[in-house]
């Protein structure tokens, strides 16, 4: 009794410890005493050793906002979007709302937090992702990238042996490692698989990675895949674009799943691939960089990792691998069972493992040994009548249209990264939001309600809130350095801006945020049958500015610094709202930042924001607002020619620095007065 009593007080003041966040407030490298006390208090009560889920009992839950500074923040984040009279008759139904109604679901929202783990989080994951109808490809999966196939899939059953273990280290005692529950399997969560399902020319196959309790080699993996690339087996009747089912919308799936798959054959092969560790898709298609025009084939990468030939992917799997004909690969998140961080940690392990401890033998092959009595990859069954290959023609009918309709842009902005933007004292997101609102303006003449993913890792079951990142501070600083002002004025509303965005992001990860509020408070009116313009309302704006950022979690892995060539280029998504824009941005070593943006052809006010706009806004920001080390203003660039630059040169840098100034050059002329 003395033994439980002592571990129950023990987590108890842990979870106590753990409820404290003002340290994320504290000016950077100014630590108080009461924080000192607290990183004291919390390494004592942590233990020296901990398993990756030792912490979460102990972790506090997701607090309930009041109703009147969510209100108060929600007015404060939209009146820079709204003229007077928009502006009154809001805020005109804010408070008839916070006055009646708000009341009433707040109530019932805090009986909620008594009993749940997260108030949040159920619902988010039930009327977010599964309740949705439209298709999940490009709507709801995501993407990262990376190269080669037998090491990696490998490299996957060991992350997942480490994961069973608990020994992958916990990223803090202060985060949730819940999502990781389900990074295998789908979201009902199977017993651990030994096998995974692989797709190749329509045809569909389980392959064992486990022999008598043994994980198989890279080579014998790479041995049965290259069993899998020799079958000349045809695919039987309607199976080659079965997976189509999985791409369009949802409810044909959900008929066709119950009439044609919910016994025989069909629901054996079906079950099959839905127990399995993950998916993999062996693509005949080569990707990357490469050819005459790597930046266009980068962005065929991109589109062909997001939705493929919306077929040969099953998106429902937590998620998939694609290996392509080159060497190359990648991976497609289901979004409904964790976020993107979670699937980037995965995919850091593996290409990690792939490159700096399998490697490969001199003529490329895996290294390790084969069992010549492995058994051949089985391949999977089906029974598709007519009406059912009717259904999966319609489905990928729905699903090539809309990926027909996304525009994918990729590329590095390599002139300087965060190395530069932290020696000024500037937090590297918040320089990163700052430039693409100004290209939103540039390209559009208008700003626009703006979604940056936070991670709320730091409570139970924490999922992510929305930083909205076009404040009144934001407009002003675009709009100042839009107009022509001065470096020193530009310089000083940059630095109000860039706080304001810490500050929202800051409350957004500790439970102060205003979106995940509002619509639990949304949830709850629907379920009394109750109506809120207020909340229809503000549920019912859309983010026309979609962005979000995957930092790199385990940078011990190797070294960024003299292994750039290993650098993954992240990961991107499709865009929220048909005449929006999406933009998944990944900040890598001290001196690159890769940019993944997506819009719509069928809006044609949305083909402007890729490369060159985004390029010359960061260029833009950081020459008006970033001061040198020493503290003083940059200085206009020296257009004069040096033992270094020809004259030639100094002239395109010149013409280039006034189109980021939004004029037109003079030519040659104004130059040679220059």
């Amino acid at each position: 009794m003395l033994w439980l009593m002592l571990i129950f007080t023990m987590r108890l003041c842990l979870k106590q410890l753990l409820s404290y966040h003002r340290w994320m407030f504290e000016q950077h490298g100014k630590m108080s005493n009461t924080t000192k006390v607290w990183v004291a208090l919390v390494r004592i009560f942590s233990g020296r050793k901990p398993l990756l889920y030792s912490y979460q009992g102990s972790l506090p839950n997701l607090p309930v906002p009041a109703i009147k500074d969510t209100v108060k923040r929600y007015l404060e984040s939209v009146r820079s979007l709204m003229d007077d009279t928009q502006f009154e008759r809001m805020t005109k139904l804010a408070t008839e709302f916070e006055s009646s109604l708000g009341n009433r679901l707040q109530w019932y929202l805090k009986l909620k937090a008594l009993w749940a783990a997260n108030y949040v989080s159920d619902w988010w994951e039930e009327y977010v992702y599964l309740r949705g109808r439209s298709p999940i490809m490009v709507n709801s999966n995501y993407y990262g990238m990376a190269a080669r196939a037998g090491n990696s899939i490998h490299s996957f059953f060991l992350y997942r042996r480490k994961l069973n273990k608990e020994e992958l280290k916990p990223v803090s005692s202060a985060t949730s490692q819940a999502q990781l529950l389900y990074i295998h399997n789908t979201v009902q969560h199977w017993q651990d698989s030994d096998y995974i399902v692989v797709y190749h020319k329509g045809r569909y196959f389980r392959l064992r990675v486990y022999q008598a309790g043994r994980l198989l080699s890279p080579r014998e993996i790479e041995f049965q895949i290259q069993r899998i690339l020799d079958d000349p087996t045809a695919p039987s009747k309607g199976e080659a674009k079965l997976g189509a089912l999985t791409a369009g919308d949802r409810i044909p799936w959900a008929k066709a799943r119950a009439k044609y798959f919910s016994s025989g054959v069909n629901k054996r092969s079906l079950d099959c691939i839905e127990r399995a560790a993950f998916f993999v898709t062996l693509d005949d298609d080569e990707q990357g960089m490469m050819g005459d025009d790597p930046a266009a084939s980068l962005d065929r990468y991109a589109k062909s990792l997001l939705h493929g030939k919306c077929y040969d992917r099953w998106f429902d799997k937590s998620f998939s691998v694609v290996y392509y004909k080159n060497g190359k690969n990648g991976i497609n998140g289901e979004h409904s069972w964790a976020d993107a961080p979670v699937v980037a940690h995965l995919w850091e392990y593996t290409l990690a493992t792939d490159s700096f401890q399998l490697g490969y033998t001199a003529e490329g092959h895996c290294k390790g040994e084969v069992d010549s009595s492995l058994p051949q990859p089985q391949k999977l069954k089906w029974e598709i009548p007519a009406e059912c290959e009717e259904q999966i023609s319609q489905s990928l009918a729905v699903a090539q249209a809309l990926a027909d309709n996304v525009d994918f842009h990729v590329f590095s902005f390599r002139e300087f990264g965060k190395g530069k933007i932290k020696k000024c004292r500037v937090s590297p997101d918040a320089f990163i939001q700052m430039a693409l609102q100004l290209a939103y303006y540039r390209d559009q003449k208008r700003f626009c309600l703006t979604y940056e993913a936070s991670m709320t890792r730091l409570f139970r079951e924490g999922r992510t809130e929305t930083v909205r990142s076009c404040s009144s501070e934001s407009t002003a600083f675009v709009r100042a350095l839009e107009g022509g002002e001065s470096a020193d004025v530009c310089r000083r509303l940059f630095r109000a801006a860039s706080e304001k965005h810490q500050l929202l992001y800051r409350m957004a990860m500790t439970g102060a945020g205003i979106d995940r509020h509002l619509f639990c408070l949304y949830v709850v009116s629907k379920y009394l049958g109750v109506e809120s313009p207020f909340l229809k309302e503000v549920l019912s704006e859309p983010w026309r500015l979609s962005t979000s950022q995957t930092p790199p979690q385990q940078l011990e892995l190797f070294d960024i610094v003299n292994h750039p060539e290993y650098i993954s280029c992240g990961g991107g998504f499709g865009p929220v709202a048909d005449d929006g824009y999406g933009v998944s941005y990944c900040i890598l070593g001290e001196n690159m930042i890769n940019f993944h943006i997506s819009c719509k052809h069928s809006c044609p006010d949305t083909v402007r924001l890729m490369k060159a706009e985004i390029l010359c806004c960061v260029r833009k920001v950081d020459k008006k607002t970033l001061p040198l080390e020493g503290g003083t203003a940059l200085p206009r660039q020296n257009y004069f020619s040096t033992s270094q630059q020809s004259s030639r040169n100094c002239q395109k840098q010149y013409l280039a620095d006034v189109r980021d100034q939004g004029k037109e050059p003079g030519g040659d002329e104004e130059f040679s007065s220059l």
